[in-house]
């Protein structure tokens, strides 16, 4: 028998059990996107649709300064990698980051967070239409973009709105 698949088949089986602890936690699979989901509405107090196939938005915001609008959440290991933007509306694209990827570290990377973006869907919208930006799965975006729609760690100098305390203490959790 191969030593390596046998060792292989042990870890994956114990990668199951947590991704089923995960699943049992969130309500949804252990996915980079579901779990972003979930904690995306734990903090910003996003009341998740049903469906996770729900076509262009995830939910609604509950309260806060966006309370009633559409939010699109994306998870992704570094949004500098593009972001995939639907031709099905939405209010809000909330993106969690990890970190940008660093050249030669392409075998893993660990789930974190590094920043929260926060892109009024159209107004970015307009401007790739301006710029002649093709939207579609991993959109490119400027850094520059990403930069003005910082809400985490520290927030762009006109975000939409702070977070508390409280909510980046969540969010720092993750990081």
């Amino acid at each position: 028998m191969d030593d390596g698949l046998a060792q292989l088949a042990g870890l994956l089986r114990e990668r199951d059990a947590i991704d089923q602890r995960i699943a049992e936690m969130t309500g949804r699979s252990a996915r980079q996107s579901d779990v972003g989901e979930f904690l995306a509405a734990r903090v910003f107090d996003i009341d998740l649709a049903p469906s996770t196939i729900q076509a262009g938005y995830d939910g609604w915001f509950r309260s806060g300064p966006l309370r009633g609008r559409t939010v699109n959440i994306k998870t992704y290991g570094s949004a500098a990698d593009g972001i995939d933007i639907s031709s099905h509306g939405c209010d809000y694209y909330l993106v969690l980051s990890g970190p940008p990827r660093r050249a030669g570290n392409a075998r893993h990377r660990r789930w974190s967070l590094a920043s929260v973006y926060l892109l009024d869907s159209r107004r970015l919208l307009a401007e790739f239409a301006a710029r002649g930006v093709k939207v579609g799965i991993a959109t490119s975006i400027r850094a520059a973009d990403l930069a003005a729609a910082r809400l985490y760690p520290v927030p762009a100098a006109n975000a939409p709105f702070l977070l508390d305390e409280r909510q980046h203490s969540m969010l720092g959790l993750f990081s």
